[in-house]
């Protein structure tokens, strides 16, 4: 009898991993809609967690530099900033969703460590978005 060629290989950080089978990631998967069988690559997935941190430190600079110092001394009226925080806001959560799908779709091994670490920036953008909204009614 012969033995079973070995038909495992060698796979790159760029090819398209197998998906794992646990209960909580067959969960994460259906909870972000991601489609059967498609995949990203590790880049792909660490270019998009690099746009998404850049709108949220952009919205941030916005926020805590340029809109209670810059805007003042220019002679705008600070009565923007909630409308522009809420915008820049919604778009950095709607990026970091974004990437947390990518990081989902490469079965990237930090997947679950990136999800925590976006889920409370996203709780904290939130909270922002809500205080915004409430100035913005007042």
């Amino acid at each position: 009898m012969s033995a079973p060629a070995d038909t495992t290989t060698e796979a790159s950080s760029e090819a398209p991993r197998v998906q794992s089978n646990s209960s909580a990631d067959r969960f994460m998967r259906r909870l972000l809609r991601l489609p059967e069988g498609k995949t990203s690559t590790n880049a792909e997935a660490r270019s998009a967690f690099q746009k998404s941190i850049a709108i949220t430190a952009c919205r941030c600079i916005v926020m805590y530099l340029v809109l209670p110092f810059v805007l003042p001394i220019v002679g705008v009226a600070s009565g923007v900033g909630p409308a522009i925080g809420l915008a820049i806001g919604i778009l950095a959560i709607i990026a970091i969703i974004y990437s947390i799908r990518r990081f989902w779709r490469a079965d990237h091994p930090k997947r679950w460590y990136y999800t925590a670490f976006a889920s409370v920036i996203i709780s904290f953008l939130i909270y922002l978005s809500v205080k915004d909204i409430i100035e913005l009614t007042n």
